[in-house]
C-alpha cells in the first residue's frame, strides 16, 4: 500500500466503513491484530481465537497493511502495538480516532520505559491496555487468556471518543518538595476513606476525578484493572497531574488525607484497620471476577473494616466486578456512587452494581468528586 493511498484511507469520507459489514451484524467480536512481530501476531491470534465469541479477521505487520485490511472489512476492535516500523502506533491511532473512531486496545510489552507512550495512547482515545502474551506456567497462560479475551470483548462494547484537545499541565511544586512527608497515623476514629473501582476507560475517568480533588481530600484506595508494572507508571503520571499525592500501593501503606493508593497490577488490594489507622495489604491469590486486582476484594474489605466511614465509587468498565462488594458496603452503612451511562466508556460495572441494589446515587463523572467531598 502506498503512502498516498494510506492518506486517502484516513480522509474522512467513510472509506473504512463502507461495505456490507456495516449493515450485517455478526455474533462474534471481529478483531484486527496490528503488531510488527510475527510471533506476537500468531500468539494473539491463537489466544483470541480460542474464545468462541471472538473472530480474528486479519493481522497486519504495520499500519499501512492495517489500513488495507480495514478498507476491506471494518473490525469491531483493533489490538495495536506502539513501536512499529514505517509508522508508529501513536500516529496510526491519532489518524483512526480523528476520522473513524474504532475501539483500540494497546498491546504492550511489560516495560516501564514504554509506559508513557502507552498512557499517551489512552489520552488519544485507546480504550484499554493489555500485556503481550509471555511464556509461563499453565495457570499463568490460562489467566492471561481470560484477561486478554475479556479486554477485547469489553473494548467491543466501548464507545470510542474522537481525539480531544490536549492541555499542558504545569509541574506540581509545593512545600512537599522540601519537607518530608508526614508519617503519623490518623488520630480520629471517624476519619473517612474513599474506595474506587474501575476497568475499561477507567484510566482517563480516574484522571478526571482525581484532578478535581483538593489536597485535603480523605484518603483514597483504588483498584484499576491494569497489567503489572503499568500501575506504578500510571500512579506516577497521576501524581504529577493532581493536587493530591498518588502512588502505587505497598503493603502496610497508611491511608491518609491527601493521598491515593493504587493497587499494583496482578495483586489484590485490601483495606485494613488497626485502631484508628487505616492501611492497605497486598495479597496474591486467584482471579476474582476474572480480575486480579479485583474491585470486589477491595470493596468487601472496606465494608468489613470501614463500614459507614467509607465512600464507595464504581466507574466505567465491563462485567460485574465490584457489584457484590458495593452492596456489602451499602449494607454496612457506606455511601455508594456509580458513574452514569452517558459518561462511561463501557456501562457494565456501574450497571451491575445498580442492578444488585448497592448504589445510593448515579452521577455523571464530572459530578462525582463534589459528592465524594
Amino acid at each position: 500500500m502506498s503512502l498516498e493511498r494510506e492518506s486517502r484511507s484516513f480522509n474522512g469520507q467513510g472509506t473504512w466503513l463502507a461495505g456490507k459489514d456495516s449493515i450485517v451484524s455478526k455474533p462474534t467480536v471481529r478483531v484486527l491484530i496490528v503488531d510488527d512481530s510475527a510471533v506476537v501476531r500468531q500468539t494473539l491470534s491463537e489466544v483470541l481465537s480460542s474464545d468462541p465469541e471472538i473472530e480474528v479477521i486479519a493481522t497486519a505487520g504495520d499500519p499501512f497493511v492495517a489500513a488495507d485490511r480495514i478498507a476491506a472489512e471494518t473490525p469491531d476492535v483493533i489490538t495495536l502495538d506502539i513501536e512499529m516500523p514505517r509508522m508508529d502506533g501513536l500516529t496510526f491511532l491519532k489518524k483512526i480516532m480523528a476520522q473513524h473512531p474504532i475501539p483500540v486496545v494497546i498491546c504492550s510489552s511489560l516495560a516501564v520505559e514504554g509506559a508513557q507512550s502507552t498512557f499517551r495512547a489512552l489520552e488519544y482515545g485507546a480504550v484499554d491496555i493489555i500485556a503481550k502474551p509471555r511464556m509461563g506456567t499453565r495457570q499463568f497462560l490460562e489467566e492471561s487468556r481470560v484477561q486478554l479475551c475479556e479486554a477485547v470483548k469489553a473494548a467491543a462494547q466501548a464507545r470510542p471518543r474522537a481525539l480531544g484537545p490536549s492541555h499542558t499541565v504545569e509541574p506540581k511544586l509545593t512545600a512537599d518538595a522540601i519537607l518530608p512527608a508526614a508519617t503519623h497515623a490518623m488520630a480520629e476514629t471517624t476519619e473517612k476513606v474513599v474506595v474506587i473501582g474501575a476497568s475499561t476507560g477507567g484510566t482517563e475517568a480516574l484522571k478526571t476525578l482525581l484532578e478535581a480533588l483538593p489536597p485535603d481530600t480523605p484518603g483514597i484506595v483504588i483498584v484499576q484493572h491494569m497489567p503489572e508494572l503499568f500501575t506504578r507508571a500510571f500512579a506516577n503520571r497521576l501524581d504529577g497531574l493532581c493536587a493530591i499525592t498518588v502512588k502505587e500501593a505497598e503493603s502496610n501503606d497508611t491511608v491518609i488525607r491527601g493521598r491515593a493508593l493504587i493497587a499494583p497490577g496482578n495483586h489484590h488490594l485490601l483495606l485494613k484497620r488497626s485502631g484508628a489507622r487505616y492501611y492497605v495489604e497486598i495479597k496474591d491469590g486467584p482471579l476474582v471476577c476474572r480480575h486480579r486486582p479485583s474491585v470486589d476484594v477491595l470493596f468487601r474489605s472496606a465494608a468489613r473494616y470501614a463500614g459507614r466511614n467509607a465512600v464507595g465509587v464504581i466507574l466505567t468498565g465491563m462485567g460485574d466486578d465490584g457489584a457484590r462488594g458495593m452492596l456489602e458496603m451499602k449494607q454496612a452503612g457506606a455511601h455508594t456512587i456509580a458513574q452514569d451511562e452517558e459518561t462511561c466508556v463501557v456501562y457494565g460495572m456501574p450497571k451491575e452494581a445498580v442492578k444488585f441494589g448497592g448504589v445510593d446515587c448515579v452521577l455523571p463523572l464530572q459530578s462525582i468528586s463534589g459528592v465524594i467531598l
